[in-house]
C-alpha cells in the first residue's frame, strides 16, 4: 500500500486488507485486532485512516470495538461480505468545513433581524437539548440549516441540508457519530454563540473563521470519541486535514 494514494482510497484498501485477513483465519472469532498503531506502523496510513477502516468493518457486523479494549472479530466474513464504503463521518465533517464555512460567510452578508433572531434562539434550544440526558442535536441541526437558509440560496441550502442527512443515512457516519454521542460529546454552545456574534456583525470572515473553528472542534470530537484518549491528542491527529483545508482555500 503506497503512501502516494488519497486518505480514501487508502482507508478502503486497508479495510478489505483486514477483511482478507479475518477470511484467511488469521484472526478467529473472539480474537482481538492487533492496535491501531500497530496497524498504521504495519500498514504505513494514519491512525484516523486505521480508524476509518475499522468502523467500515464495524457496520458489516465483522468486529465489535470496545471502549478502551480495542476491535474484536465478531463474526469471520462470508464470500459476499465487502465493505460498503458509504461516507464517513470524518469525510462528511471536511465536507460540512468546507461549504458551511462559505454559507456563513455568505449568510453574514444577506441575512435580517429576523434571521439573527431565530438564530439566537437555537442557540438558546441547544443550551437546553444539552442539559437533558436524553437531548437530540435537533436544534444543533436547525441552527446550521437556519444559517443556510440566510443565504438567500436554495443551492446553498439544500447542499448543506443533503450533508446533514448524510449523518443519519450513512451507516458508518451515523456509527461514529452515536459514539461520539455516548462519549457525552454534545454541541459546545460558546462555539455557536461565537457564530452568531460574527454573523450579528454582519462581518463574512468572522463568519467564516467562526464556522470553521467549530467544525474543525467536531473533528477532535470525533477523533476523541474513537479512542477515548486526551483532546490534546486528537487535536494533533487532525491538524494534518486541518492544514490540507487551509491550503486548499489560502
Amino acid at each position: 500500500m503506497t503512501t502516494g494514494k488519497s486518505h480514501d482510497r487508502l482507508y478502503q484498501d486497508l479495510a478489505r486488507s483486514l477483511l482478507d485477513e479475518l477470511a484467511s483465519g488469521r484472526y478467529p472469532v473472539g480474537s482481538r485486532l492487533p492496535a491501531e498503531r500497530d496497524l498504521a506502523l504495519r500498514y504505513e496510513v494514519s491512525r484516523p485512516t486505521v480508524r476509518e477502516a475499522i468502523i467500515a468493518l464495524e457496520v458489516q457486523g465483522l468486529v465489535e470495538v470496545r471502549v478502551g479494549s480495542g476491535a474484536y472479530v465478531k463474526r469471520l466474513p462470508g464470500e459476499n461480505d465487502r465493505p460498503g464504503f458509504n461516507v464517513t463521518a470524518f469525510e462528511l465533517t471536511e465536507a460540512r468545513l468546507l461549504f458551511e464555512g462559505e454559507a456563513a460567510a455568505l449568510a453574514a452578508t444577506q441575512m435580517t433581524d429576523e434571521d439573527l433572531a431565530e438564530i439566537e434562539v437555537l442557540v438558546q434550544q441547544i443550551a437546553e437539548e444539552n442539559r437533558s440526558p436524553n437531548g437530540t442535536e435537533t436544534a444543533d441541526r436547525a441552527f446550521h440549516l437556519a444559517i443556510a437558509k440566510a443565504t438567500r440560496n436554495v443551492a446553498v441550502y439544500n447542499t448543506v441540508a443533503q450533508l446533514w442527512d448524510l449523518r443519519g443515512t450513512s451507516p458508518e457516519a451515523a456509527l461514529l457519530h452515536e459514539k461520539a454521542r455516548h462519549a457525552n460529546i454534545k454541541p459546545v454552545v460558546e462555539e455557536h454563540t461565537a457564530i452568531l456574534e460574527a454573523l450579528r456583525a454582519r462581518d463574512p470572515n468572522a463568519a467564516r473563521t467562526a464556522m470553521r473553528t467549530h467544525l474543525s472542534a467536531v473533528l477532535d470530537g470525533l477523533l476523541f470519541a474513537t479512542e477515548e484518549r486526551l483532546l490534546a491528542e486528537a487535536r494533533r491527529a487532525t491538524q494534518a486535514k486541518r492544514d490540507r483545508y487551509a491550503k486548499a482555500t489560502a
